[in-house]
């Protein structure tokens, strides 16, 4: 059984509620992935990553039955992540030398992806990639060697804007709700998201030998 994206939202809540264990298993696959990344956003720690993920599932278990349609049952279930998230990050950064944060405390650490030399002093393309002619979205999409491509490009940006990339592009969250989910200014959250998909692209473009 796949998640079941056509079933309306209050249906999901209210199986859920009732217990319905195989739509949690799809609700948990759905997500959990993209969890873990958004996660990896607050602490490098790759076990405490993990950890702070189930502990959000079990939040959301015993909080179902309070959910009260708000919000998104997505939007709920990342919001009590990102709030876990933080506390936990919290706590490992106050139990770790300076010097083992690194620079995540940098909210421009990383960003640079992408040659700097394909942007101007504004950050914006200096070099603008080339039409892509027939590689439509659509054939994008249906080409699963592209789609496995597109995948580990993602895997490998850094935290910030893999976070970033996968709450704006895959999930569709707006940048709003991304910058608070994320703790992030709209500048911020910006230049990661266009740092991120201009990697992505970039790979794309060196695989169809076009960069």
């Amino acid at each position: 059984m796949s998640y079941p994206e056509a079933m309306p939202e209050p249906e999901i809540v209210q199986r859920l509620v009732q217990g319905d264990e195989r739509l949690f298993t799809c609700v948990v696959e759905r997500y959990h992935r993209v969890m873990l990344g958004v996660a990896g956003h607050f602490t490098a720690n790759r076990a405490l990553a993990e950890e702070i993920v189930q502990e959000t599932w079990m939040a959301v278990i015993t909080g179902l039955p309070r959910f009260e349609g708000r919000s998104s049952l997505k939007g709920w279930i990342f919001a009590i992540l990102a709030n876990r998230s933080r506390t936990r990050a919290s706590r490992e950064a106050r139990t770790l030398p300076t010097s083992a944060m690194g620079d995540r405390d940098n909210p421009e650490a990383r960003l640079d992806a992408v040659d700097a030399a394909r942007f101007d002093g504004r950050g914006m393309w200096a070099q603008p990639p080339r039409p892509w002619e027939a590689d439509t979205p659509e054939a994008v999409v249906g080409n699963a060697e592209l789609l496995d491509l597109v995948q580990r490009a993602i895997e490998e940006l850094p935290p910030r804007q893999r976070a970033v990339l996968v709450l704006r592009d895959v999930e569709h969250l707006d940048s709003e709700e991304a910058c608070k989910l994320l703790d992030l200014s709209e500048g911020n959250q910006r230049v990661l998201l266009h740092r991120a998909r201009s990697a992505v692209r970039t790979a794309l473009e060196s695989h169809l030998g076009r960069s």
